[in-house]
């Protein structure tokens, strides 16, 4: 007798088991400069120590491109095995060294390029009469290694506008302008803008402002209560947020590659 397909079969035949989509995911860039596996596993120790909460399953991006030492000699396995030690989880590699690329696909690390972008040498008034006049060449702001004197263009677009709370698990972004909330953004939720972000009710999430590298973005909340704040790449977590400012009105700018927080008057 031919066995008959049941319609649950069908189904399960019918159905696609995944699909593919985009997503802005933002990853906190672990900037390497020298390696000493002792001092490196202490210093993230003693990091950890001050900011358990982000030093939880935390994914970041080993960054490469201001190592002063040999990359070729670099164990990339003992970086690994000391930042999944101390919490972090590193998932991609940046670094334009043919010889750590080839040590990240070993590990199953992914690889990003290199975007570092390298100052202009001076020029002299003589030579800068004698240029030939040209048209500058468009770059992305992806291909920029941000500093707090870099600006980035960004296709500035109306801003985006909330006014219901923004509730755990959700994620809201505000592509080429600013946020502004009317409500509070709760414990676990996350909000992104490329221009400013403005809270009129308590941050307790995550607010990441100027994401595509607007160095000049700024946070305002009127109870601050958040679990990160990040401005162009520059962030602090809630165990450095517990100041005089803690629950309280403030603006967040990015001053000379730092953050400062003051109130808001």
């Amino acid at each position: 007798m031919p066995r008959l397909k049941s319609k649950a079969s069908d189904n399960e035949t019918n159905t696609a088991t995944f699909r593919l989509k985009g997503g802005l995911f933002p990853l906190t860039l672990l900037e390497i400069s020298r390696f000493d596996a002792e001092d490196f596993e202490q210093q993230l120790r003693d990091k950890a120590a001050t900011a358990p909460g982000f030093f939880k399953q935390t994914p970041v991006v080993l960054s490469f491109d201001d190592f002063t030492g040999e990359l070729g000699d670099l164990p990339l396995a003992d970086v690994l095995t000391i930042c999944r030690g101390q919490g972090l989880l590193p998932v991609a590699l940046r670094s334009g060294a043919e010889s750590l690329a080839q040590q990240a696909q070993t590990l199953n690390l992914a690889i990003m390029p290199a975007t570092r972008v390298k100052a202009a040498p001076e020029q002299t008034e003589t030579s800068v009469a004698e240029a030939p006049p040209s048209e500058a060449t468009p770059i992305e702001p992806s291909q920029l290694e941000l500093s707090p004197s870099a600006t980035v263009e960004i296709d500035h677009k109306p801003s985006k506008i909330i006014t219901t709370p923004i509730r755990s698990g959700q994620q809201v972004y505000a592509p080429g302008g600013d946020l502004i909330i009317m409500a509070a953004v709760s414990a676990g939720a996350e909000v992104l803008a490329d221009g400013n972000i403005h809270v009129y009710g308590a941050l307790r999430g995550r607010a990441l402002a100027g994401v595509k590298g607007d160095t000049s973005a700024r946070i305002f909340c009127q109870s601050l209560e958040a679990e990160l704040v990040s401005i162009a790449g520059t962030f602090k977590v809630d165990e450095d947020l517990r100041n005089e400012h803690w629950k309280t009105a403030v603006q967040i700018g990015r001053d000379e590659g730092a953050l400062c927080i003051t109130a808001l008057v």
